[in-house]
């Protein structure tokens, strides 16, 4: 299942439901909106609704699915427009929890200095899910990719804490290292003139790149990436890979455990396992599904 299923499952669940406290006429007409919208792109992409990806949901797609509802269906344009009102509410919501990672890291041009100083950071905050303090407290001797590869980082609340590297990670901070040169106790990612980056400068340097993605992923240009996008990025992927909500608070530093509980809410494919795993003895594991999965979530509302 594509990001879209996830996304809009937390969509209701999280935001209508828990944020918004959304009355049941207004989750029922939102819910009739990608019912129908998802049933249009169905049609007009070839693919079946779970397998839609949020770049299938394009300004074209979604102007001819307002032109259906006008001249096909006889809405009038106050219902279109209410319509409309749902679609752009869902993508302001995925703005905030589906960056388009693969364009974003590869945003930075790295014929240039900034540009691979840029990759690598952006490479390791959405993998790591560093605070922006964090990042830019960092300093050469805070990375380590002998055996156990990993990055030390000083927190919030003076706490410490290690952070391991995937592989690609380390190939590309080992690179980076070589270039960068310096003592132990420098910045791992320099200014221009060797201080540390500020917090304004890499929010300025993150929305610069999210321009430059949009060339290759337009449905990122009206979103605002910050660096606290990636943290909760990288904590999405380890709920998505199965890792402990306990694990995922030391991994992200959090003072309280419950905080990350706010990623649990937000991820109903991860409650659809739990229950499965409460399925009684001698019993098959599962329950019906309709043939789509997405639209059956969508009827169940």
């Amino acid at each position: 299942m594509t990001a879209l299923a996830p996304t809009l499952q937390a969509f209701f669940t999280d935001r209508l439901v828990r944020q918004r406290d959304a009355s049941p006429h207004t989750i029922a007409a939102y819910r009739d909106t990608w019912r129908m919208l998802l049933a249009f792109a169905s049609t007009s992409t070839g693919k079946q609704p779970c397998q839609l990806e949020l770049t299938d949901l394009d300004a074209p797609l979604v102007g001819g699915f307002l032109d259906h509802l006008e001249h096909d269906r006889g809405n009038s344009p106050r219902t279109r427009n209410a319509r409309l009102a749902a679609i752009h509410s869902l993508f302001g919501y995925a703005a905030l929890r589906c960056p388009e990672l693969t364009a974003l890291i590869a945003a930075p041009d790295r014929s240039t200095w900034a540009g691979r100083r840029d990759h690598a950071l952006i490479l390791l905050a959405a993998q790591t899910g560093l605070r922006i303090s964090e990042l830019t407290g960092l300093t050469i001797g805070d990375v380590h990719l002998g055996t156990g590869a990993h990055v030390s980082c000083h927190g919030k609340g003076r706490k410490d804490r290690i952070t391991p590297l995937t592989s690609a990670t380390i190939t590309v901070l080992h690179g980076w290292l070589a270039e960068r040169g310096g003592q132990p106790a420098q910045p791992l990612f320099p200014n221009r003139t060797g201080g540390r980056l500020s917090r304004d400068a890499i929010e300025h340097r993150l929305a610069r790149h999210t321009a430059t993605a949009a060339a290759s992923c337009p449905t990122i240009r009206a979103k605002k990436i910050t660096a606290h996008t990636l943290r909760h990025t990288a904590a999405m992927r380890l709920l998505h890979a199965g890792t402990d909500t306990s694990v995922i608070a030391l991994w992200l530093g959090h003072e309280q455990a419950d905080t990350t509980q706010i990623y649990l809410h937000a991820d109903l494919a991860l409650k659809e396992q739990a229950l499965a795993r409460t399925t009684p003895l001698h019993t098959k594991p599962g329950r019906y599904r309709p043939p789509d999965k997405l639209l059956a979530f969508l009827e169940a509302l």
